[in-house]
């Protein structure tokens, strides 16, 4: 039986996935773990001379952390705002 698509691998933080295992695991396409590389949200290294891309786990940990701090705060901020508005 194959798992349901909202069914997240486990990430082990020690472990060093690739670009590909990475865009399986967060169920997303490569091109867009490309652009999270690109932009910072998601660390790597790249030792010299290699075209392999190393990403651990505690990276893909660190980089969920902070979107999901990141939608707490934006949801909190939408919160106060629509208070603000309704109390005028």
């Amino acid at each position: 039986m194959s798992k349901h698509h909202t069914e997240r691998p486990s990430i082990v933080a020690a472990r060093v996935y690739s670009r590909a295992e990475v865009a399986e695991i967060l169920n997303v396409s490569l091109s867009t773990v490309k652009r999270l590389l690109a932009s910072g949200a998601l660390q790597s290294s790249q030792p010299e001379g290699l075209r392999r891309v190393f990403i651990t786990g505690q990276a893909i940990l660190d980089m969920l952390e902070k979107s999901n701090a990141q939608d707490e705060y934006d949801a909190e901020e939408q919160t106060e705002q629509h208070a603000e508005h309704s109390s005028v």
